[in-house]
């Protein structure tokens, strides 16, 4: 067979909710390798994003290769069948070379009794005083925490095995990358959960090359980061030594590597994040999603006329159906509903007013953080305008562009994978 698949050590998943940016995507990517740093795009869109805009992974992959052909990228890239199931998995087979296994679902789903016994007496390594490079302190694991990590976890470790089996049955073992997700679930893992954790998924023979762990703090859609930051720069540098530690004790791929799940616009990490990774000399993937139809209302918004006519008219739509929007994602938003400006005030509004609202700078006075990640969610109301959406984001294309790769690289890949 072909050389297997291998996954750079800096990635970046680029969300394309309506695959109008590949292009403008990519150039950031382009940017980068100008500044000598390689950052892999990976195009990802997940079940229910295809379901609501009425898109199949096909149409994923075409944007891509589009964008790819357009800029005669030359380097690897990817298109992600994000967050899917053993359900769901079977419509991406041909389009997607990618593959995050979402089984945060089943964490804490009642294990096997046998399978935690037997896992137990597989890895006797795993308890008293564990040194890992890296970790400034010895963890100390007992008998009974490996039982409890392993009862948790097991479940969501074996599904993750079942449909990355199934993946290879279908798609030959080395044709795609596997991405095994965690982190949407209500508590954080911490390093020695995520090496017990990899330690099972070695058992079950998942050549997984990133693990999306539930990181201490709030990720929420589009917003920065809300925790303690030096917790979680401690929590992130011990979860790359849990890996690195973890790859040479179970023969996990060499270039396995953490991701960082709502990545986007999460600037007060950034600086932290590259710190480790420099430490380390590590990589990373970062997830950045939604925050491309962000920058596309923002560029709507600015061209005036009837691209800000747009803008203000998806507000009002999102503003009325606000409730229904945000349920799905009520446990990654924290949207204040005094702080949303009437739909007729927003009606009343420049570009400029538009866009010093949703553009993420907190330094600036008139942005509104309640009101981006209402419309960060609200991408389901674009979705049912169709092509009445769709035609001024290419008429509009060039404000738009610009605003997408200036926000990806400036804002993501710069401060992460360069350095600010």
């Amino acid at each position: 067979m072909d050389r297997a698949l291998s996954l750079s050590k800096y990635s970046i998943g680029v969300g394309d909710r309506f695959s109008h940016q590949g292009k403008a995507q990519l150039r950031a990517c382009v940017m980068a390798a100008e500044r000598g740093v390689e950052v892999i795009p990976v195009w990802n869109k997940s079940n229910r994003e295809h379901t609501i805009i009425a898109s199949i992974p096909a149409s994923a992959r075409a944007a891509a290769d589009d964008a790819v052909k357009a800029l005669g990228w030359s380097k690897p890239y990817y298109v992600d069948a994000d967050h899917i199931n053993i359900k769901t998995v079977d419509k991406f087979i041909d389009a997607c070379d990618f593959y995050t296994l979402d089984v945060a679902d089943l964490i804490g789903q009642p294990s096997d009794a046998a399978s935690v016994q037997a896992f137990t007496k597989r890895h006797p390594e795993l308890v008293g005083d564990l040194r890992i490079p890296g970790v400034d302190r010895p963890l100390r694991i007992d008998h009974d925490f490996v039982i409890q990590v392993a009862a948790k976890y097991l479940a969501a470790v074996q599904e993750a095995g079942l449909i990355y089996r199934h993946v290879v049955e279908k798609k030959g073992k080395g044709r795609f990358i596997t991405e095994v997700s965690m982190d949407e679930t209500d508590s954080p893992q911490t390093p020695v959960e995520l090496l017990i954790v990899l330690a099972a998924a070695a058992d079950e023979g998942i050549e997984m090359q990133t693990i999306a762990p539930k990181f201490t703090g709030r990720f929420n859609k589009g917003v920065d980061y809300v925790g303690d930051l030096g917790k979680f720069s401690e929590e992130f540098c011990d979860d790359i030594a849990a890996i690195a530690f973890a790859v040479r004790q179970y023969g996990l791929p060499a270039n396995l590597k953490l991701s960082v799940h709502s990545g986007s616009d999460k600037f007060s990490i950034y600086g932290p994040i590259h710190r480790a990774l420099k430490r380390f000399d590590a990589g990373v993937h970062l997830k950045t999603a939604g925050t491309t139809w962000l920058e596309e209302m923002i560029g709507l918004a600015e061209a005036g006329g009837a691209g800000l006519d747009l803008a203000r008219e998806i507000y009002a739509e999102a503003y009325s159906h606000r409730e229904e929007l945000c349920a799905p994602y009520s446990a990654v938003i924290d949207i204040d509903p005094a702080k949303l400006p009437a739909p007729a005030s927003v009606g009343q509004w420049s570009s400029q007013q538009f866009v010093s609202a949703l553009r993420h700078d907190p330094k600036c006075p008139d942005y509104n953080s309640s009101l981006r990640q209402l419309l960060h969610v609200g991408f389901k109301v674009a979705a049912k305008m169709g092509t009445r959406y769709l035609d001024l984001l290419s008429v509009m294309e060039t404000t738009i562009a610009k605003n997408v790769t200036e926000n990806l690289f400036a804002r993501h890949i710069k401060p992460v994978f360069i350095g600010a």
